[in-house]
C-alpha cells in the first residue's frame, strides 16, 4: 500500500466544508450570465450607452481573467481560507452596490470589484477543495462536486435571472448571491482548514502589474477583435498584452519567488491538462455561440426556447460528471478521457446533419452526445492537474488551470465562431439573388441583419433572402463541426498518450511509464483514481 492510499479519509467537517465551498462556486459561475436577460430592463432604468452597456456584461468576466494569477498566488502566501473569506465578503458587498446602482458608472464600477471578489474565490475554493481530501477517491469525487456546482451555476444563471426579472426589478440579479456569502462567512471559519505555503517568499510587485498588464491587454484585444472584426486599436492592445507575457516569463525566470512556478508546465501530466482544458474550452465555447445563433436565427425558436433547449445537455454532462468517478475506480484515467473525447468528437461530426429545414432536433442531439461524451475530461482533468502540482503551490495551480479555461474561452470566439462567420459569409454571397444593395450588404454582415433586412422586402425578395441565410449560415456550423471533431480526435490521442501511466488500483502510477524527470516539480502526480 502506498503512502497516498494510508493518508486519512475526509470526515463530515470536510464534506460540511465542500459544501460550504459550493456557494461561492455556484455564485461566483452564476454572475457570468445571470445579467444576460437583466440588460434590457437596466438599460430602460439607467439608459447606459452602448460602450456602457458592453461593459457591464463583459467586465466581470474579463477581471476574473485578468486576476487570477496573482489572486492564486496570493492566497498560496497569505492563505487560502483567508483569500476566500476576504473574497466573499467583497462579493456580497459589491453585489448589493450593484444591486441599488443609481448610474451606469456605478453599476460598472460594481462588476469591476465583483471580477476582482471573484478571481480571488475561483482559486482558492479549487486549492482548498484539493488540499481538503487527501484520499484520491474522495478527492476525485469532490472535486466532480465543485465542478457539478460550478457546471450548475452557468446553466441556471439565466434561468433565475429570468425567474427573478418576472417578479422583481433588475437589481434582484445581484442580490441572489448575498445570502449565499453570508452563509460562506458564518460557517467558512469553522468548517475550512488553514492552508497556506511553508516558505511562501515575498510577493513581488513587478510581477503582478507584468502579470495584469498581459492578461488584461490580451483577454481585451481577443474581445474586440472577436466582437467588431480587425481594427487598429484592440491589435495593438492585443500585442502590448503578449510583449507584457514576454517580460512577465524572462522576470518569472530570475526570481527565487516567482509570482507564478514555470517549472510547473514541465510536468507532462499538469501541461497535458491544460492543453485539454484549453482547447475543449475554445471548441466549447466557439460552437456554443454558434449552435444558439442556428437555434434561434435557423430554426426559429424564441431566445427562451433556446435557452431552456440547452439546459439539457448541460444536465447531462453533471450527470456524466457525477458518474464518472466511480467508473474511474475500474477504467483508467486515460481510457476514460479518450473514450468521452472520442464519442464527443462522433457529436461533433453529427453537425453535419444538420441543414435549415431540419428544426432544432438533429443539432440538439448532437450538443447532447458532445456534452456526455466531454463529461469524463471535466471530471477527472482537475484532479490529474491538481495532483501533479505541489501542495504548497496549488492555489497557483489552481490559478493557472483557471485562467487557461478563460483564455480558451476568449479565443473560442475569436476562431471558431470567426470561422463560422467567414463560411457564412462566403456562401451568402454566391447565394444572393437581385435585391436591394442594402439589403445585400446586410446579409454580407451577418444572419441576424439578413433577418431584419429580409423583413422589409416584397415577400418573394424576402423569403428568397431568408433561406439563402439560412443555408450559408448552416454550412458554417456543418463546417466548424467538422473541424471541433478533428480537434477532439487529437485531443483522444493525447489523452491516452499523456495520463497511460495514471492507474486506478492500490498504487500511484505505473513507474515504468513516467517520463523521466527534470526538476524537482516534475515528478509523477501522487494521485490514483482508485
Amino acid at each position: 500500500m502506498t503512502a497516498a492510499n494510508t493518508r486519512r479519509g475526509a470526515g463530515r467537517r470536510e464534506w460540511g466544508g465542500l459544501a460550504v465551498l459550493g456557494l461561492p462556486t455556484f455564485l461566483v459561475s452564476m454572475d457570468f450570465s445571470v445579467l444576460y436577460l437583466g440588460v434590457p430592463h437596466l438599460t430602460a432604468d439607467l439608459a447606459p450607452s452602448g460602450v456602457q452597456q458592453l461593459w457591464i456584461v463583459d467586465i466581470y468576466g474579463f477581471l476574473i481573467a485578468g486576476f487570477l494569477v496573482t489572486m492564486g498566488t496570493i492566497g498560496d502566501r497569505i492563505g487560502r481560507k483567508k483569500l476566500l473569506l476576504l473574497g466573499g465578503a467583497v462579493f456580497g458587498v459589491a453585489s448589493v452596490a450593484a444591486a441599488f446602482s443609481t448610474g451606469p458608472e456605478m453599476l460598472i464600477a460594481s462588476r469591476a470589484l465583483l471580477g476582482v471578489a471573484g478571481a480571488a474565490v475561483m482559486p482558492s475554493v479549487l486549492a482548498l477543495v484539493t488540499g481538503m481530501f487527501t484520499d484520491q477517491r474522495q478527492r476525485s469525487r469532490a472535486l466532480a462536486i465543485y465542478l457539478t456546482c460550478f457546471m450548475g451555476g452557468a446553466t441556471l444563471g439565466p434561468l433565475v435571472g429570468g425567474v427573478l426579472l418576472e417578479y422583481f426589478w433588475w437589481g434582484s440579479v445581484f442580490l441572489v448571491a448575498v445570502p449565499g456569502m453570508v452563509l460562506l462567512l458564518i460557517f467558512g471559519p469553522f468548517l475550512l482548514p488553514d492552508q497556506k505555503a511553508p516558505r511562501p517568499g515575498r510577493l513581488d510587485p513587478l510581477s503582478v502589474v507584468l502579470s495584469l498588464g498581459a492578461i488584461l491587454p490580451f483577454v481585451y484585444g481577443l474581445k474586440e477583435l472577436a466582437r467588431n472584426g480587425w481594427e487598429p486599436l484592440p491589435a495593438a492592445v492585443l500585442v502590448s498584452g503578449i510583449a507584457a507575457g514576454v517580460l512577465f516569463v524572462q522576470r518569472q525566470r530570475r526570481l527565487a519567488d516567482p509570482l507564478l512556478d514555470l517549472s510547473m508546465f514541465r510536468n507532462r501530466t499538469f501541461s497535458s491538462a491544460l492543453t485539454l482544458f484549453f482547447v475543449t474550452a475554445l471548441v466549447g465555447t466557439g460552437t456554443l455561440l454558434l449552435v444558439t445563433l442556428y437555434l434561434q436565427n435557423v430554426t426559429g425558436l424564441t431566445p427562451l426556447e433556446a435557452g431552456l433547449l440547452l439546459v439539457v445537455p448541460n444536465v447531462l454532462m453533471i450527470v456524466g460528471n457525477l458518474s464518472t468517478p466511480p467508473l474511474a475506480n475500474r477504467i483508467r484515467p486515460a481510457y476514460l478521457i479518450a473514450g468521452g473525447l472520442a464519442v464527443a468528437s462522433a457529436g461533433y461530426l453529427m453537425f453535419m446533419l444538420a441543414d435549415s429545414t431540419s428544426g432544432p432536433e438533429r443539432i440538439f442531439i448532437a450538443l447532447a452526445v458532445v456534452m456526455l461524451g466531454t463529461a469524463p475530461l471535466a471530471a477527472l482533468c482537475n484532479h490529474l492537474a491538481m495532483g501533479s502540482v505541489p501542495p504548497e503551490k496549488a492555489g497557483s495551480g489552481a490559478s493557472i488551470v483557471q485562467t487557461t479555461t478563460e483564455l480558451g474561452l476568449g479565443l473560442g470566439i475569436a476562431t471558431l465562431a470567426t470561422l463560422g462567420t467567414a463560411v457564412y459569409r462566403s456562401n451568402v454571397e454566391d447565394a444572393l439573388g437581385p435585391i436591394p444593395s442594402d439589403a445585400a450588404n446586410a446579409a454580407r454582415e451577418s444572419i441576424d441583419r439578413a433577418i431584419v433586412a429580409a423583413d422589409r422586402l416584397p415577400a418573394d425578395q424576402g423569403d428568397a433572402l431568408l433561406a439563402a441565410a439560412r443555408d450559408a449560415f448552416t454550412s458554417g456550423v456543418q463546417t466548424v463541426g467538422l473541424v471541433s471533431a478533428l480537434f477532439y480526435a487529437a485531443l483522444t490521442v493525447l489523452a491516452l498518450r499523456a495520463f497511460k501511466h495514471v492507474k486506478n488500483s492500490d498504487g500511484d502510477v505505473d513507474t515504468e511509464d513516467v517520463p523521466p524527470a527534470t526538476s524537482g516539480t516534475d515528478r509523477a502526480p501522487t494521485t490514483s483514481l482508485r
